[in-house]
């Protein structure tokens, strides 16, 4: 794995043994093309950030801050050694399970980037339906929510928020929420 693009491109990243399905860097380039020059100068959440990859690739596209939660101990250790590696700054990880770090939290963030394990059988929790309240609450009001879920997964309705668009690729879809400006 690696940062695809910006101050730190093409720099190898390390990925914990725990993580098992780390965001693709096809899929990374995707998120990042489609919103372009929206990354510059924001304030970025990355849920669920396994090696951080998405937050870094934030920060090397010239993100002003990102905030990693990730709850294992050793993916947390692994993003700040790929921090120290990269030598990006603005990059603080909070190891923390993601509900209770978006319940405590009072910050508000520019994008919120959630890829939380992926929904696939009638009974498995659904990450995505449990973070999006708390996560609305925590979104600035032109910001973006971009969730990373199963290709057959149904995107849920939230107060708050309008499923703006949605990208397939393979076997994941890439959500894009904002704000719903109505409410």
């Amino acid at each position: 794995m690696r940062i695809i693009s910006g101050k730190a491109g093409r720099t190898a990243i390390k990925v914990p043994a725990k993580v098992t399905r780390p965001t693709t860097d096809f899929l990374r380039q995707a998120i990042f093309s489609i919103l372009g020059e929206a990354v510059h100068d924001k304030v970025v959440l990355d849920l669920y950030a396994g090696s951080g990859a998405i937050g870094l690739e934030a920060l090397s596209r010239g993100a002003a801050t990102c905030t990693f939660v990730e709850q294992q101990r050793q993916a947390c250790s692994v993003i700040g050694q790929n921090l120290t590696k990269s030598r990006l700054e603005g990059g603080r990880v909070a190891c923390s399970e993601a509900l209770t770090f978006l319940k405590r939290d009072r910050a508000h963030y520019d994008l919120i980037f959630a890829d939380p394990p992926y929904w696939k059988h009638d009974g498995d929790p659904d990450h995505i339906k449990e973070l999006l309240e708390p996560a609305t609450a925590r979104l600035k009001r032109v910001g973006w929510l971009i969730a990373e879920a199963s290709s057959n997964y149904q995107a849920p309705d939230v107060d708050g928020l309008i499923l703006k668009d949605r990208r397939e690729y393979g076997s994941s879809s890439i959500l894009l929420y904002a704000p719903n400006s109505t409410t």
